[in-house]
C-alpha cells in the first residue's frame, strides 16, 4: 500500500484517509460512484473519485469503479452523459468524459503496478479513445459532444479538448506500456495540441470560467513560461486570498474543486509556494466527516450549493498527493513523461517544454 498523501501544516495523512473514506461510502453497490448518496453519475467525475480511491490505497474500490465503467460502456465506446440508480438520463456522450478513463486507468497502474488490471481495462481505454478520434476536425479540435442520434455538436471546448490532450497522453503511454501502439493517437495528439496553443478562435468563448482559464496548463497542451505566463495574467481575476479560486468570474462564488485543479497547474508549472498557499486557503470546505461542499459565496458567507460532492474530495486527495509526492501516481498531472504527440510531419512535437528553471523563489505567480 502507499504512502497516504498529506501536505505538513495543512492536511494529514489521517484527515487524508477519512477523506477517501467519504468518497468510498458514497460508491454504489454497481462500483459507479455518483456526486453524492443519489446523486447521478457522470464518466468524469466517477473517474476523478477512483482516482482518489487508488491514491488512498483502497485499491478494491477504485477497481470497482473502473470495472463500472468497462460493463456500462456503450458498444460504440461511449458512455451516457448521466446515468442515475442505473438509468441513464442523458443519452448524449461527452467526448471529454469519455477519453478520462484513460487518466484513470493509467494512474492506477502507476499506483499499483498492476499490468493485468492495466490488461483488462485497455479494451475499454481503446475503444473509448477511438469513439473520441471520431469527433476530430482536421484542424485538431474535437466536438464537445455527440447527440442520441451520433451527430456532433457544432461547438469545440477549450476546457474539454484541454482535458482530452492529458486523456490522450496518458492513453498513449497505457498502449506503450501494454506494447499496442498506436501512430494515428500520435497524429491526433500533434493536431490537438497544436489547435489548443496556436488557434484559440475556434473553441467557443467561455472566458468567464477559471478552467479556461488553466486547463491548458493543466492538461499539458502548454508548459515553460507560455503557462506560467497564463497563470499569471488572470490571476487577480479569479482567485480570493484566503478562500481560493472562483468558478467564474464575475460571481462571488470560489470552488472546492476549480481550486484543487488550479493547485495542480501551478505544481506542473514549478509554481509551488503559490500552490501551497491556495491548497491551504480552500480547507474551510472540509466537514468534519472528511468531505467537502462543493462551493462557498463568500458575500453571503455561506456554502452553496448545499452538496458534499465526491469529485471534490477526490481533487482535494489529488491535490494533495501532488504537493506531497506520496503515491507513485502523484505526477500523473505534471505528465513528464508522457508521450507528446506527433506532429504533422511525422515529428515529435517540441511545445512540451519541461519545468526546467521554474523556482518557488517567484513564491507567487503574479
Amino acid at each position: 500500500m502507499p504512502e497516504l498523501p498529506a501536505v505538513d501544516g495543512v492536511l494529514s495523512a489521517t484527515e487524508v484517509e477519512v477523506t477517501v473514506a467519504s468518497i468510498s461510502a458514497v460508491q454504489e453497490d454497481s462500483g459507479a460512484i455518483p456526486w453524492y448518496p443519489g446523486g447521478h453519475v457522470d464518466p468524469w467525475d466517477h473517474v476523478e473519485s477512483a482516482m482518489a480511491l487508488s491514491a488512498g490505497g483502497m485499491f478494491t474500490a477504485a477497481e470497482r469503479a473502473y470495472e463500472w465503467s468497462a460493463r456500462t460502456q456503450r458498444p460504440d465506446g461511449s458512455w451516457p452523459i448521466r446515468i442515475r440508480g442505473g438509468e441513464v438520463e442523458d443519452p448524449g456522450a461527452d467526448t471529454n468524459f469519455c477519453a478520462y478513463l484513460a487518466v484513470g486507468v493509467w494512474h492506477h497502474l502507476q499506483v499499483t503496478g498492476d499490468l493485468a488490471f492495466a490488461r483488462r481495462l485497455w479494451p475499454s481505454v481503446r475503444d473509448a479513445i477511438d469513439f473520441v478520434l471520431s469527433a476530430q476536425r482536421p484542424r485538431g479540435e474535437i466536438a464537445w459532444a455527440l447527440g442520441a442520434d451520433g451527430r456532433a455538436m457544432p461547438e469545440a471546448l477549450l476546457t474539454g479538448c484541454s482535458s482530452i490532450h492529458h486523456s490522450l497522453r496518458c492513453a498513449l503511454a497505457l498502449a506503450d506500456r501494454l506494447g499496442r501502439p498506436q501512430p494515428s493517437w500520435e497524429m491526433a495528439l500533434g493536431r490537438l495540441g497544436h489547435v489548443l496553443r496556436e488557434h484559440p478562435e475556434v473553441f467557443t468563448a467561455k472566458e468567464r470560467y477559471s478552467m479556461d482559464w488553466y486547463y491548458p496548463v493543466l492538461g499539458g497542451a502548454l508548459r515553460g513560461e507560455p503557462a506560467r505566463e497564463r497563470l499569471r495574467r488572470r490571476w487577480d481575476e479569479f482567485v480570493v486570498d484566503g478562500l481560493g479560486a472562483r468558478c467564474v468570474v464575475d460571481r462571488p462564488w470560489v470552488t472546492g474543486a476549480e481550486t484543487c485543479e488550479l493547485v495542480l497547474s501551478l505544481d506542473a508549472v514549478g509554481f509551488g509556494a503559490a500552490a501551497r498557499e491556495l491548497f491551504a486557503a480552500v480547507q474551510h470546505l472540509r466537514e468534519a466527516d472528511g468531505s467537502y461542499w462543493t462551493g462557498y459565496v463568500y458575500t453571503d458567507g455561506k456554502n452553496w450549493p448545499v452538496e458534499h460532492t465526491t469529485w471534490t474530495a477526490a481533487a482535494v486527495v489529488l491535490a494533495a498527493d501532488a504537493l506531497s509526492g506520496s503515491t507513485p501516481g502523484c505526477g500523473v498531472f505534471r505528465a513528464e513523461a508522457l508521450p507528446p504527440g506527433l506532429a504533422g510531419d511525422g515529428a515529435t512535437c517540441g511545445c512540451l517544454e519541461d519545468v526546467g528553471t521554474a523556482t518557488d523563489a517567484l513564491q507567487h505567480p503574479q
